[in-house]
């Protein structure tokens, strides 16, 4: 930054030096803008792309803007291509496009400056969330390509509706007011950068663009006498430099990023095969110890069981009542063990997902219920459910878990009544939100985080029997699906549980 001022400050005495006219500066010099115009606004709508960034998208349409307007620029510029320039161009034309193209970069600067760490959209990789990104970039680029042919038109066409601020290769008394306005935008957009902190890598080197802006306009258009002097050339060179500082800059965080991406992949790679391994290792424990702990249990059942056939008659209530507390307890815990490994095969096993007929799954697992339902007085309604992408053989677990909940969880109803539905809600994007809903027991919502946990129960185990897995299965398979799993309730006032998954065609 020392360097450009101390440069500036060498050549501006000599702004009005006249030089050779060389025509193929021009289209030279502009192309090399165009390129890295181009390259810049890109890079910009990608990460705006990833962020999801407003402040973002508004400077990418700057640098857009900058691009489209530097092609105007050198087609209408006199001697280039024709003595006039092309477009219909006449001798006011070339200049209106410098100052339109100088005057609307500084305010795509000043709207991102505002815009800048406010309030912006989440990142998201849904296929709603890529089609709204396109369509915000399609839509930019499309304003941006109409206000560059409007000002192209009012430039040619419309010139005679501007004031006269060329007369031939010199500037006219005009230009002053003109410059000083285009000028004076550009320290705007200087001063808000500044005040808007805290300051990004990216609001810095903008800060420096910005500077160099500013002595392209004050060497090229200000200090200078007209084309092809001294500062017509070093000013453009100001403006090249200037669009190639956030290019620059782009580039090498991509490059970091990409670097501290590729890190992050190998560690997670390692972790990943270190997990591998401790799960094959916790795999193989879980089969031993679920084998070492079975034997014995069927061992104290079945010798409780014989003690209490062969010896009934001979002990007292106390001692039937001690018997039947050891058969009950050791039958619990092979449940227990039953249904721990149950858990732990849900990691294991792969998913192989497909369409699934979600009426019919339900319909299903409620008739294979209605066995453990006799005498008891239950009503279910069952909407339209569609069509759900997902392993059926875990789906018909899941559902197999919350509707047994729900029958058991309205026991004290008469009648129990259990509902399943679909419903969409615009925050699940393209996934349906399903759920379960009783009128049975529920539960304090002050005490929801323990639901889907191992083991973790609401009630006691004299109120409702289960071993406290079951939700916590629904929720690792929703979650292998992509899926996520909540509940409302109030006590008494039974429990509705949600999942969601995504939609089949």
């Amino acid at each position: 930054m020392l360097v450009s001022v101390a440069v500036f400050l060498a050549a501006a005495p000599f702004a009005k030096l006249p030089l050779a006219q060389i025509v193929a500066f021009i289209p030279i010099y502009e192309s090399a803008l165009v390129i890295n115009d181009l390259i810049t606004a890109v890079l910009l709508f990608g990460q705006f792309g990833i962020l999801r960034s407003r402040a973002l998208l508004v400077l990418a349409c700057g640098y857009l803007l900058t691009a489209f307007m530097a092609v105007g620029h050198a087609l209408t510029f006199p001697g280039l291509f024709s003595a006039t320039g092309l477009l219909g161009a006449g001798p006011q034309s070339t200049a209106w496009l410098y100052m339109f193209w100088h005057g609307g970069f500084p305010l795509f600067v000043i709207a991102y400056a505002l815009l800048k760490g406010g309030a912006h959209d989440v990142p998201g990789t849904s296929s709603r969330e890529r089609a709204a990104t396109g369509m915000a970039v399609g839509s930019s680029v499309a304003a941006v390509v109409v206000a560059v042919c409007g000002f192209a038109l009012l430039a040619t066409a419309g010139q005679n509706a501007l004031p006269p601020i060329m007369q031939g290769n010199q500037y006219t008394p005009a230009m002053i007011a003109v410059v000083s306005s285009v000028w004076a935008l550009s320290l705007l957009a200087l001063a808000v950068l500044w005040r808007r902190r805290p300051h990004s890598v990216l609001d810095l080197w903008l800060m420096v663009v910005m500077c160099a802006w500013i002595f392209d306009i004050a060497l090229s258009a200000v200090l200078n006498a007209g084309r092809f002097d001294l500062g017509f050339y070093a000013g453009r060179i100001y403006g090249l430099l200037a669009a190639s500082f956030v290019l620059i800059v782009l580039l090498l965080e991509n490059n970091a990023l990409y670097a501290r991406l590729a890190e992050t992949h190998e560690n997670e790679r390692r972790k990943s095969a270190e997990l591998m391994a401790a799960n094959k290792d916790l795999d193989a424990f879980s089969h031993s110890v679920a084998h070492d702990l079975r034997s014995p249990l069927r061992a104290v059942d079945g010798y409780a069981r014989m003690l209490e056939d062969a010896y009934a008659g001979g002990m007292d209530a106390e001692g039937r009542r001690l018997l039947g507390v050891v058969r009950a307890s050791s039958q619990l815990m092979g449940r227990l063990i039953d249904a721990l490994l149950d858990f732990a095969r849900l990691g294991r096993q792969p998913l192989r997902t497909r369409p699934v007929e979600l009426d019919d799954l339900v319909n299903q697992v409620i008739d294979e219920l209605r066995a453990g339902c006799a005498g008891r007085s239950i009503e279910f309604a069952v909407g339209r459910l569609g069509t759900a992408v997902a392993d059926p053989a875990l789906l018909k677990q899941v559902l197999a878990n919350l509707l047994g909940n729900a029958i058991k969880f309205t026991r004290d109803r008469n009648p129990g009544v259990v509902e399943v539905g679909r419903r969409k809600e615009p925050e699940a994007g393209t996934a349906s939100v399903y759920y379960v809903k009783d009128n049975g027991a529920g539960f304090d919502m002050r005490h929801s985080e323990k639901l889907f946990g191992v083991f973790q129960r609401l009630h006691r185990a004299e109120e409702y029997e289960g071993t406290g897995v079951g939700l916590s299965i629904v929720q690792r398979v929703i979650t292998r699906h992509g899926g996520r799993v909540w509940a409302d309730s109030r006590p008494g006032e039974g429990a509705t549980f949600y999942f969601t998954l995504e939609s089949g065609s």
